[in-house]
């Protein structure tokens, strides 16, 4: 008589199980590993996490401070009939943050040519809205800066600031190419006809930003020292020569070297900024910050300053001066001139608006109108931001090892990962 069982269904069945499990946890240990070859973990592996950490904290230090900033434009817009929420700036910026951080990702996840391409065709788009805004834009504050309607009205110079740095760096990289090309004279008219059109809404922050863009990026891609020279000379006879010609800019550098009224824009943010001391007063403890004229915007710094002290304002000091650091050093080993310029394009457009917001709230600038990056209130703000950062973080998306290797060095470029 045999002594051998039958086999059940179920125990025949358990490795058959098992491998299932096995299969299961091989999949879920290899997705957006190193072996997954998937766009999406290539993407991952290539993406400088640094510094979208960095940026993502920006983005939360904005929805704080503008929480702060709400209340008091929502009281000064309030009227007999019509009270506004407190919280309703905050609301809206939190929509636009969520709207803009998907597109910021998207964005990045652009392979380099066509990201070139999007910036390219953008820096067009945005000239053309531009020469719309002084025949159908509209008017608020005594500026001309924006063009639509309800809720899709945009600001085209927002736009235009990243997208610009972008084609610009295009252009001077063909010369590069091809030293007879009058790419040199073509980005100064293109940066001139800019300068006018921003010039006339009036807008002179923003135009002094495009202005330091094109020096940035020109001196980057080996203009001469003499020319440098030149140009330096030329941009401060350019300011005499606005405080002298434009009104605007009379009015508010006599105010920053001599001094306003009581009621001086500048002189306001900076008592407000300094009213915290180190520590601040607190969250919604500010009283400083309802003399304001843009506390949520221009002057969000100094709300800041006041209610979560000079501390936090040093500290989102240096979260910008991280960035444009880890940017640099993204660029130490990159051999393509177009990803040099671009980069350093939106890295003076980022950095440099965020240097001048700060300084006017510190009272070192004439006020300029301004926003701090990522931080103030501002639809089209948050959105031109968030594609000039998924630009940078598309152009400094890279394989370090791929380009140190024996064994790949000369595979052609399409083969390649990092593209």
């Amino acid at each position: 008589m045999s002594n051998v069982k039958p086999v059940s269904d179920t125990e025949s069945a358990r490795p058959e199980i098992a491998d299932g499990l096995k299969k299961k946890r091989f999949q879920l240990h290899t997705r957006l590993g190193r072996s997954d070859r998937s766009p999406l973990a290539i993407w991952f592996w290539e993406l400088d996490r640094i510094l979208l950490g960095l940026i993502l904290t920006l983005f939360a230090i904005g929805l704080i401070a503008v929480a702060a900033a709400s209340p008091v434009t929502a009281l000064k817009h309030s009227t007999e009939t019509v009270t506004i929420d407190p919280l309703y700036y905050f609301y809206r910026q939190l929509g636009w943050v969520i709207v803009g951080i998907p597109l910021m990702l998207v964005i990045s996840m652009l392979p380099k040519e066509q990201a070139r391409r999007f910036a390219i065709l953008g820096a067009i788009a945005a000239i053309v809205l531009l020469f719309l805004v002084p025949v159908v834009g509209k008017s608020v504050n005594g500026a001309q800066r924006w063009i639509g309607y309800g809720f899709a009205t945009i600001q085209p110079g927002e736009f235009l600031k990243p997208l610009y740095a972008v084609a610009l760096a295009w252009l001077l990289s063909l010369r590069i190419k091809d030293p007879a090309l009058p790419v040199i004279s073509l980005s100064v008219v293109l940066t001139g006809i800019i300068a006018v059109l921003m010039m006339m809404q009036p807008n002179l922050g923003e135009t002094i930003l495009i202005c330091g863009i094109w020096f940035a990026v020109m001196t980057v891609s080996g203009l001469s020292a003499r020319l440098i020279a030149a140009v330096g000379i030329t941009g401060v006879g350019g300011l005499v020569g606005a405080y002298f010609l434009y009104p605007v800019a009379t009015h508010r550098i006599n105010a920053w070297l001599f001094g306003g009224d009581e009621f001086d824009q500048v002189m306001l943010a900076h008592k407000a900024l300094t009213g915290g001391g180190l520590l601040g007063t607190g969250p919604g403890l500010g009283t400083a910050k309802f003399k304001l004229p843009e506390a949520h915007t221009d002057y969000i710094f100094s709300v800041i300053g006041e209610e979560f002290g000079l501390l936090a304002c040093m500290a989102i000091a240096l979260v910008f001066l991280a960035i444009i650091v880890r940017v640099f050093l993204r660029l130490l080993d990159e051999e393509d001139n177009f990803i040099i310029l671009a980069v350093t394009g939106l890295t003076a457009q980022f950095g440099g608006q965020a240097l001048i917001n700060m300084a006017v709230n510190l009272q070192l600038f004439p006020s300029k109108g301004m926003t701090l990056p990522l931080i103030s209130y501002g639809g089209s703000s948050i959105l031109a931001l968030c594609i000039g950062i998924g630009l940078l973080l598309a152009f400094t998306r890279r394989n370090p090892y791929l380009d140190r290797s024996q064994y790949v060095s000369a595979w052609p470029e399409q083969g390649r990962i990092a593209v």
